[in-house]
Order: C-alpha cells, then sequence, then structure tokens
C-alpha cells in the first residue's frame, strides 16, 4: 500500500467516525498507519476561568486498542504534575512539536512524567499539536513514537500535517453533533433532528433532502437559499467558499472526499450560520439513501439559545436587531462578542442597548437577560 492509499484510507475513517464513534478503533489505527507512529491520543476540551482545563473527552489508542489503563492512571497520577502541559497549551495552532521540546534541560532528567510514565506510554519521543477548536476550545493531539528506530522522517512529518485538517474537522462535527443531542444519529436519523440543519447533497450538489430545520433556513433567504435545488450562500464571496467545499465533500473524479467548515454572514442582524461540509461514505448509507454524496450541517448559533427572536421581538415589543441583542444577551455574549457576531460596531450595540433599557424599563443587562429568559417556558408558535 502506498504512503497516498494509507493518508486516504485513513481520511475516509475519519469522516465515518465522525457520525459513528464505534469506527475511532479502526479510524486511529489508520491514523498510525500512514503516519508511522505506535498510537496516538486525542483529547478536546477548554480552560476555565480557574486556569484549569475541562477535558470534554479524551481518546488514548496503541495500534488501534484503547489503552484505558494507561489513560486513567495518566490522569490520576501524571496529569496535575505533567509540566509540558501549560507549554502545550500556548503552541500556535497547528505548529508539530516534538514533546521533548516541551520540557527543560532539568525537568529530561528529573520529572516523572517524562521518565515515569512516557516512555511506558511509548511517546517519549513522540509529537504534540495543539489545533483551535470550536468556540475557543482546544484540540490536543499527541502522537506517540514513530516506528522507525531511526526516528521521525521528513514524509512522515508531511503525513502528520496532512492529517490535522481533518482531525479538527472530526472533532468540530463530533462537537456540532453532541451540542445537537445527534451523536449516535445515522443519515437518515438526522433528518429528524430539530436543533441543527440538515441537508443532504448528491454527486452533483443537488439538494436531496432537507430537514423542517433547514427548511426553515433556506426558505428565510437568510444567508443560505435554495436554487433550483442547488444550496447557495447569499454573499458572493461566501457562495465561493461554500461551493469550493461542496466540491470538495463530493470529488467527481474519485478518491476520498473532503470535510470542512465555514461561517456563512446572513443580511439580517441574526449572527452567521456555522455549516460543516462532509461527505456521506459507503458504510452511512442505506437504500433509502443511496443518492446521498454529502452532507451539510448546520448550526445556528441563536437558536442554541433556547428562544427564537421572533418571540421575543413580539411579546417584549422589541425591534429585530433588539430582540437579537436581547436574545444574545441571555446566552451570555458580551456586547464586544454580539458586535463580532452581528457585524455591527460596538457603538451601535450600546445604541441599541439603551433603547431596550427604555422600553423594558429596565437599567442592567441583567434584568434584559431575566425578562427574555421569563419566556423560556412560553409556546414557540404565536398564532
Amino acid at each position: 500500500m502506498t504512503q497516498l492509499e494509507a493518508f486516504e484510507r485513513a481520511v475516509t475513517a475519519l469522516n465515518e467516525a465522525m457520525l459513528d464513534d464505534a469506527r475511532w478503533p479502526e479510524t486511529s489505527g489508520l491514523i498510525d498507519e500512514a503516519c508511522g507512529t505506535s498510537g496516538n491520543v486525542l483529547a478536546f476540551g477548554s480552560e476555565m476561568p480557574t486556569n484549569k482545563v475541562e477535558v470534554y473527552f479524551s481518546k488514548s489508542y496503541h495500534r488501534g486498542e484503547y489503552r484505558s489503563d494507561l489513560e486513567q492512571e495518566y490522569y490520576r497520577i501524571y496529569h496535575a504534575i505533567d509540566e509540558h502541559l501549560p507549554r502545550m497549551r500556548r503552541l500556535p495552532d497547528g505548529k508539530i512539536t516534538p514533546i521533548v521540546d516541551l520540557f527543560t534541560e532539568s525537568e529530561l532528567k528529573t520529572s516523572p512524567t517524562y521518565n515515569e510514565a512516557f516512555p511506558r506510554y511509548d511517546i517519549q519521543n513522540g509529537l504534540n499539536v495543539r489545533l483551535d477548536g470550536p468556540g475557543g476550545s482546544h484540540i490536543a493531539w499527541g502522537i506517540r513514537d514513530s516506528v522507525d528506530p531511526d526516528g521521525w522522517s521528513s514524509s512522515q512529518i508531511a503525513m502528520v500535517a496532512g492529517m490535522l485538517p481533518h482531525v479538527r474537522q472530526y472533532v468540530r462535527v463530533r462537537s456540532a453533533l453532541a451540542e445537537a443531542r445527534a451523536l449516535g444519529a445515522s443519515v437518515i436519523e438526522l433528518l429528524d433532528n430539530t436543533r441543527m440543519g440538515i441537508i443532504q447533497l448528491d454527486g452533483g450538489g443537488r439538494i436531496v433532502e432537507a430537514n423542517d430545520r433547514a427548511l426553515e433556513l433556506l426558505r428565510q433567504n437568510d444567508g443560505l437559499t435554495d436554487e433550483g435545488g442547488e444550496l447557495r450562500a447569499s454573499w458572493p464571496e461566501d457562495n465561493s467558499k461554500l461551493q469550493e467545499l461542496l466540491v470538495r465533500a463530493s470529488p467527481r473524479l474519485g478518491g476520498p472526499g473532503a470535510s470542512g467548515s465555514m461561517a456563512v454572514r446572513r443580511r439580517s442582524w441574526s449572527p452567521g450560520l456555522a455549516l460543516h461540509v462532509k461527505p456521506a461514505t459507503v458504510r452511512e448509507v442505506d437504500y433509502r439513501s443511496l443518492r446521498v454524496a454529502a452532507l451539510v450541517l448546520i448550526v445556528d448559533p441563536v437558536s442554541r439559545a433556547g428562544l427564537e427572536p421572533a418571540l421575543v421581538e413580539a411579546v417584549l415589543g422589541l425591534t429585530p436587531a433588539e430582540a437579537v441583542i436581547a436574545v444574545l444577551l441571555a446566552e451570555g455574549r458580551t456586547l464586544r462578542q454580539i458586535a463580532a457576531a452581528t457585524s455591527r460596531e460596538y457603538s451601535t450595540i450600546q445604541t441599541h442597548l439603551r433603547h431596550i433599557f427604555a422600553k423594558l424599563g429596565c437599567s442592567r443587562q441583567l434584568e434584559v437577560v431575566q425578562a427574555v429568559s421569563a419566556l423560556s417556558n412560553l409556546p414557540r408558535s404565536l398564532g
């Protein structure tokens, strides 16, 4: 098997593991085979205000086998005293770094983590990569020691670098599915999800099926639209990037499709949509979805707040722009974050907030949040 064939097999497996986590052991083994490593450790989490780290998941595999014993031992004994972790978290996004470079000369001689644990974990001469994850989170990928006794070759490093966008995309999609409570859903079952827009595309990029949430977003014609059965973005620059993603997900000349993500701007005040595009592999389709070649997952940041701006607008007597700001405040966004999400000036957001205060008869953001949160038990439909 050539290096290219091994790489393509690993990428295809990563795309499949996005929907089916039971595929991860095989996927991890294929990554090892492609990169020439004895195993890998993938972790996803975020730093808390207390400088502690909340780990959402950790996958420690050695030649495709889950090593829960090593994983539990590391977190129980070594995680709190591992000197290289703070330095790894400060690495530039995507920089491949030998683990040995993240310890000082003194630590290389005295560190229990480096001298006791890492030799047994086959990672003392491994590599570390930190990737920016969704929502300010961090993805840590530890690559165990090279199977080559002479150490890491330039071709192996190039293979690891080529794998990075696919590993990042795996975490992005899994995170989006988790937020939509759709982990483990099949290609067909995803259409029943109400928290995320799902669009199925055929090999020519035409829409085969879309769930209710996606149809609603397309009908709004605000960021995304259906033009004669083809998915389009409202802004020309966004549409060019979207079409590129769709072509990469369903390559016309064969080979594995590639996953990708992007933000789609809206013409209204609402924050942009997050799109995740992934190939639908042979293992993921059945006789009911044979035409499906790619999936588009659409995440609407406003919907995650639990309230639609239209409801807030109608009940509280706000304008559409004010309602969006109120909902985003209830979601926990700061005014500067709202300005960035809505592509508006910070001063404009401040002006709208003053109008909201006047209409609601309040003077603090907390009171706005309380007023919006009080609507959470009202029915979504006003008609």
